[in-house]
């Protein structure tokens, strides 16, 4: 059935779906899978440390390196990875990115001692350090501006959702197998999918052939970058330097409960393993709606208005604001589940920046999206390098997790008063950037 046709009652038929409408869609959807499964790679180590370091014998400032050093190779790796993607295609470099941290995931399970563990972990901030700005570098050549706030919040609420996904898995594998068992699953998982990328995804709508030329030209493409084109480096440091900047205040609160809120539940607010895994899912289900929602409202912002500063930095001043707001009352209440509460509302409120975050580097760098992905994202990498470890000293030393959440507070405060002078609109490739370039 195509356009204008009647079905048997004589009404209009609907318009049936683009081609590359359909593949996009399945893009973002295998995109979305990837985000959700790295997090669960990402995540298990701090569901399962309280078992580890049992059975390992490790203290809470070895835990803490070992929660923290992940986040050594993922750093270095955010530039050089969204580097390789401009360069090379997303779709090759996914794919190796993909199998070298399910293999870091896949011999967690054979750790003898924290030596073997850390390296394993090394692997895992290998693989998925270029992960995320090669993602943006696929989206940046599938999605037009007005959708590009959609689809950061789509996939990065497939994050969250592994994030929120991981304790149920790890300990309903745990329960039944054992905690190694758990690393042995989650790295086959990854490895499946990075097969299945390979055999579906193309760098462009022009590589796919179910995409006719005539519908790429609707969705208006970018042309790509040469080979032998040089990457713009100081007009993008100029220009994502305060992004990095405001990342890495959004990045140390979101390592905070991605690594230390589970033995923070278990140890200063007393749940028992269940409990602790229910309610560290609960903020993370609450950051995969505000993913989403950031994203849209952002978009929606954006074509009401026309102002793109306005449509990245309001949800980016909101979302901080409203993190701290809840974060506060949440570590100084007495009670438990207040408490739980607490760092959910704050938890959804800072998951309300993240697609803006992520969409800044193609609204700003547009065809070196990639490499500007990975800039920005290296204030995450740093964020998680130093967070966990100086969390893990801190309790060790005063026995209490109030030191460590105030620092964030502080973190959060900065952040708001950095996004104040973000300004999108100052882009990469503007006229008179030649020759920089050069």
């Amino acid at each position: 059935m195509v356009l204008g046709e009647q079905d048997v009652e004589g009404r209009p038929s609907a318009a049936p779906v683009p081609r590359w409408k359909r593949a996009r869609y399945a893009v973002l959807l295998s995109l979305s899978l990837m985000y959700f499964i790295a997090y669960i790679d990402r995540t298990n180590i701090s569901v399962a440390g309280p078992f580890i370091s049992k059975e390992l014998d490790l203290s809470k400032e070895q835990l803490g390196f070992i929660f923290s050093v992940f986040a050594y190779p993922y750093t270095a790796m955010q530039i050089i990875g969204g580097w390789l993607a401009d360069r090379f295609g997303p779709r090759l470099i996914l794919f190796v990115l993909c199998v070298i941290w399910s293999v870091g995931t896949f011999l967690t399970g054979l750790v003898g001692g924290a030596f073997s563990l850390v390296l394993t972990r090394l692997l895992v901030g290998i693989g998925e350090g270029g992960a995320f700005p090669a993602a943006t570098r696929a989206m940046s050549f599938w999605f037009p501006a007005q959708e590009r706030g959609l689809a950061q919040g789509v996939t990065h609420s497939f994050a969250r959702l592994g994030g929120a996904a991981a304790p149920y898995a790890v300990v309903g594998i745990m329960a039944g197998f054992g905690w190694r068992a758990a690393f042995f699953v989650l790295g086959a998982l990854s490895a499946a999918w990075a097969a299945w990328w390979l055999i579906s995804f193309r760098n462009t709508p022009r590589e796919k052939v179910s995409v006719s030329p005539q519908e790429v030209e609707e969705i208006g493409i970018p042309a790509t970058k040469s080979a032998r084109e040089k990457t713009p480096w100081r007009a993008m440091i100029s220009r994502m330097w305060l992004v990095t900047f405001v990342d890495f205040c959004y990045g140390w609160s979101l390592w905070v409960f991605l690594t230390w809120l589970p033995s923070y539940l278990l140890e200063a607010r007393g749940f028992d393993v269940t409990k602790m895994a229910l309610f560290t899912s609960l903020p993370l289900a609450a950051g995969v709606v505000g993913d989403s929602m950031g994203g849209v409202i952002s978009d929606r912002i954006l074509k009401a208005t026309g102002n793109l500063r306005l449509a990245r930095c309001s949800l980016l001043v909101f979302g901080l604001s409203g993190a701290l707001a809840f974060l506060v009352p949440a570590i100084r209440t007495e009670d438990a589940l207040l408490a739980v509460y607490g760092l959910t509302g704050s938890f959804f409120c800072l998951e309300l920046t993240n697609a803006v975050l992520w969409s800044l580097p193609i609204d700003i760098a547009g065809r070196y999206a990639g490499t500007a992905g990975g800039m920005m994202n290296t204030g995450f990498g740093l964020a998680g390098a130093i967070s966990p470890t100086v969390f893990g000293i801190l309790i060790q030393r005063t026995g209490s997790y109030a030191g460590p959440f105030a620092i964030t507070a502080g973190l959060l405060a900065v952040g708001i008063v950095g996004a104040l002078f973000i300004d999108p609109n100052r882009k990469v490739e503007e006229p008179g950037m030649a020759a920089v370039a050069r």
